[in-house]
């Protein structure tokens, strides 16, 4: 066993992966190599959900860990209390020696991929907390006592990686927030267990008692409204496909027309691995808005047939993906067609052309999306 591991090396991977969500599964394989690791995966300790950050190393351990769900009955989480107060922990501090050779999580989940010992590393920015679980195979044996208060050491150190990736993500989740407002869009961030993090004014003007935030959940006064975006949210957290993007379910409304809720995964702002926005539910009323006019956009950009209609559809506030779903086009046609309409329009964001667009209501029009 090393006497010392590179610290700085480690330093170095996270304080990128803060930045660049892309290099979280570097930053780990770093840590993984630097502390004699077979590998490691990085886990939040609630809210568990299928796309977690590992190495290569134990990508099929992984695997079976959600596929036959050994992810909602983790042994490991028995050393939680240990974790939060030493920064550190491991199987022993848990269990016996004899007690592991004999779990079933231990044999008849790590065993066949010759894995026995973890090293548990606290990472926690303000109310998130997350656990960089370091993977040592049955020959290595258990983290040494040296070892572990250089553990402990790590996970001080790595605080200001979470802290400022906590920080960015959040910042992210704003400009959706006011992206959506700027058209006019409700719309409520969630977080990895579908509680509402944050939501738009256009938002809360639609809040009151036949849709409410309760226990920090959004709901309807509908228990199979509720329950069906309950479902929903847990297919689009859960979906192995990538999906980002889910059927509209409807929200009904006493004395108004229903809305129609939208939960979405957005990549600038979902993907981060310790991003505390994992979805975002978009909520339209279409009832309660005007479109511009197709022809009108069409003639005044000299846009085509296609590209007048995906920005009517934008300018509502629809997601892109969203918008490319009900006009039944690829994602990737729909942003050719964006290009393209930045370029007749004069615009470079898509929230300057839905300001631009708007422009172009018709007050006299109910125009509904089609």
């Amino acid at each position: 066993m090393r006497a010392s591991w590179d610290f700085d090396a480690i330093d170095a991977a996270f304080a990128e992966a803060a930045i660049d969500s892309s290099r979280w599964k570097a930053a780990i394989e770093v840590a993984a190599i630097a502390t004699g690791s077979i590998g490691a995966i990085l886990l939040p300790v609630s809210g568990r959900l299928p796309a977690m950050p590992c190495t290569d190393s134990i990508a099929a351990a992984t695997e079976v860990y959600v596929r036959d769900g050994w992810i909602h009955r983790d042994e490991r989480t028995r050393a939680l209390r240990n974790l939060i107060r030493a920064g550190v922990a491991t199987d022993l501090d848990f269990a016996t020696p004899d007690e592991i050779r004999r779990h079933p999580y231990y044999q008849e989940f790590l065993a066949p991929f010759g894995l026995r010992w973890s090293g548990l590393v606290k990472m926690q920015a303000r109310d998130e907390l997350w656990v960089l679980s370091l993977q040592r195979s049955i020959q290595q044996g258990p983290f040494t006592l040296l070892e572990q208060s250089q553990l402990a050491a790590l996970s001080r150190r790595l605080a200001s990686a979470a802290a400022v990736a906590n920080m960015l993500s959040l910042a992210r989740a704003d400009v959706a927030l006011e992206a959506f407002q700027m058209s006019g869009t409700a719309a409520f961030l969630l977080d990895r267990a579908s509680n509402v993090l944050r939501a738009n004014a256009a938002a809360d003007q639609l809040l009151g008692e036949d849709i409410k935030v309760r226990q920090k959940r959004l709901v309807s006064f509908d228990r199979d409204a509720t329950a069906a975006l309950d479902r929903s949210l847990h297919q689009l957290m859960w979906s192995q496909s990538g999906s980002s993007l889910m059927p509209p379910v409807v929200l009904p409304r006493r004395e108004l027309h229903p809305v129609l809720a939208y939960p979405v995964r957005v990549a600038s702002v979902t993907t981060d691995a310790l991003a505390a926005c994992q979805a975002i539910v978009v909520v339209v009323d279409l009832n309660a808005r005007s479109c511009p006019p197709q022809e009108h956009l069409r003639r005044s950009f000299r846009l085509t047939t296609a590209e007048s209609r995906l920005a009517r559809h934008l300018a509502i506030g629809l997601p892109l993906e969203l918008a490319a779903d009900q006009l039944g086009i690829s994602k990737e046609t729909a942003r050719v067609q964006l290009r393209a309409l930045f370029a007749k329009m004069g615009v470079c964001r898509q929230a300057d052309l839905v300001a631009l667009s708007q422009r172009f209501l018709d007050c006299n029009e109910t125009g509904h999306v089609v």
